[in-house]
């Protein structure tokens, strides 16, 4: 995981309009980097669609909201049509950036262990560092925590 003070690390990643998107192009302005699990999945899209109704009051501070998980652009396409997402999600279909941020960790459910995201939320100041961290997110109300801290 990233600690608060720290350089975020540099990502580049296609979004589902086939977009790039790096960090360094948000340079000067925060950035909201939350990674959630899976597309079209109950959770997630209550996140998305969170930060989706919230998106103008971020605006106002300047802060970009960029979604990140694993599958292709395609299915982040998906995702965005079905629930008018009107901002980026980031296809990070071979987890690189998940595990540059810390966030790739084994799970557990039903038994099973397997490897995937941990609902983490990353808010990066206009410098490139992490200013805050949210782990373990639980959807109902994070939109809100995250825009209070941007304000």
């Amino acid at each position: 995981m990233i600690e608060p003070g720290q350089k975020a690390p540099a990502f580049s990643l296609k979004d589902q309009d086939g977009t790039t998107h790096k960090l360094t192009d948000y340079a000067g302005r925060p950035v909201i980097l939350y990674f959630y699990p899976k597309d079209d999945t109950p959770g997630c899209t209550a996140e998305a669609c969170a930060f989706r109704d919230s998106l103008r009051r971020f605006q106002t501070s300047k802060a970009q909201v960029l979604g990140v998980s694993i599958l292709d652009e395609q299915s982040k396409a998906r995702f965005a049509g079905k629930y008018s997402l009107n901002f980026p999600l980031l296809a990070d279909a071979d987890h690189a950036v998940a595990e540059k941020y810390g966030v790739w960790q084994e799970k557990s459910r039903y038994g099973r262990t397997y490897m995937g995201i941990a609902r983490t939320t990353y808010l990066i100041d206009a410098n490139g560092k992490v200013a805050r961290r949210w782990d373990n997110v639980k959807v109902d109300g994070h939109a809100e925590d995250v825009l209070a801290e941007v304000n």
